[in-house]
């Protein structure tokens, strides 16, 4: 009974399942066919990006130096140091699929950054060194990333192909200063401070530069980590000790206008067994008219799928069951066939009996337009018990 309890809780999962998923056409490769459609790339990009800005925040850029010449004063020291972006805001974003890739570009992006600066002056009668803390923000940013996934060695690679960046513009939110401490140079610090929108100014593309660069490799770190992830999904989902879905990629991904597919193995077998897919053939049987409403993941299951299933459970000897219980026990007396069997019955009057069922080859699974069709050969043997 607990052989049989499993294989029944197993068919009636997959009949189940199969009620909420379309019937596919025949297809050369593959018998799981997956369909991202635009919707879900749309929701994949905005997850994407939400996971690479909170990556991101926040980013410590690198200290910055130069040597700035102040009319009067000379060449002044300047250094940025504890630059730090805090905040990235992104007003629009869209996908793009092509024959080439995937492109995701970001746009109308800001970033806000707190930094420390200090500058220092020296001459041969004295030096000067003066601090404080500014906010920058970094406007008009765009950020395009071009990616190609293609099947490798059963699974999915995905690689950058072009990571391009641009800012617009960058402004000082705010500049704190102490006041200097009085004394007879204070006057040189007071005007050197007075500059200090051409000394944020001249390091701007230092600024500007570093943030780009920085960004631009947290999102290719990013992405690797992504396709990392791609490279450790298992190519087998175990439904139980007999039988597992063999869940490797075939083949390159095709890329539409607004969709990408995937085609995977997607035959149940044996754990470990690697030849269930030469044992269908995919062409032999007709197409199913499909048509069906754009989702986000559309996921269609080849009739081959539900009947690999069966021959695993078939061929671990999982089809054939003694049946002596029941929670109506009346059900398995001579006395309840009387009118099914009556030889039976006259012949061995009131008397306990058993069912052996055996399933004699695999059951034949089709899929049609509202459902799925089951036929299975068995055979039946009543054994009554407790006969002399």
């Amino acid at each position: 009974m607990g052989s049989f309890t499993k294989f029944m809780a197993s068919a009636i999962f997959f009949i189940v399942l199969s009620f909420f998923l379309v019937p596919t056409r025949a297809q050369e490769e593959g018998f799981i066919y997956v369909v991202i459609s635009s919707k879900g790339l749309e929701f994949s990009k905005d997850l994407l990006i939400e996971q690479v800005v909170s990556s991101i925040i926040p980013l410590q850029l690198p200290q910055i130096e130069k040597s700035v010449k102040i009319p009067l004063v000379g060449q002044v020291h300047v250094v940025l140091s504890n630059i730090t972006i805090y905040n990235v805001d992104i007003a629009s974003s869209y996908v793009e699929t092509s024959d080439s890739g995937i492109a995701l570009i970001a746009s109308g992006a800001k970033a806000n950054l707190s930094m420390d600066w200090c500058y220092s002056y020296s001459t041969w009668l004295f030096d000067i060194s003066y601090q404080g803390d500014a906010s920058i923000q970094v406007e008009g940013m765009e950020v395009g990333v071009t990616l190609a996934l293609n099947g490798q060695e059963e699974t999915l690679k995905l690689s950058v192909l072009e990571c391009g960046r641009y800012v617009k513009d960058i402004s000082i939110k705010s500049f704190h200063t102490p006041s200097p401490v009085p004394n007879f140079y204070s006057w040189i610090c007071i005007y050197i401070n007075q500059g200090h929108l051409r000394l944020v100014d001249a390091f701007e593309g230092q600024i500007v530069f570093a943030v780009e660069d920085n960004i631009s490799k947290k999102i290719i770190e990013g992405i690797m980590k992504l396709d990392s992830l791609l490279q450790s999904l298992p190519k087998q989902i175990a439904l139980d000790d007999i039988a597992a879905l063999n869940v490797t990629f075939v083949g390159n991904p095709v890329f539409n206008n607004s969709s990408i597919e995937f085609q995977i193995n997607g035959l149940f077998m044996a754990p470990n067994d690697d030849f269930a897919s030469s044992l269908y053939n995919k062409d032999s049987l007709n197409p199913v008219p499909f048509n069906a409403p754009a989702k986000m993941v559309e996921i269609l299951l080849h009739e081959n799928v539900f009947s690999s299933v069966s021959l695993v459970f078939f061929n671990a000897n999982y089809m054939q069951w003694v049946i002596n219980k029941t929670p109506d026990q009346s059900l398995l007396n001579t006395a309840g066939w009387k009118y099914i069997v009556p030889q039976l019955y006259k012949q061995y009057l009131n008397e306990d009996m058993e069912l052996n069922i055996s399933v004699s080859s695999p059951p034949i699974i089709t899929v049609v337009n509202n459902g799925i069709n089951i036929t299975i050969y068995s055979d039946v043997t009543i054994g009554v018990m407790n006969v002399d």
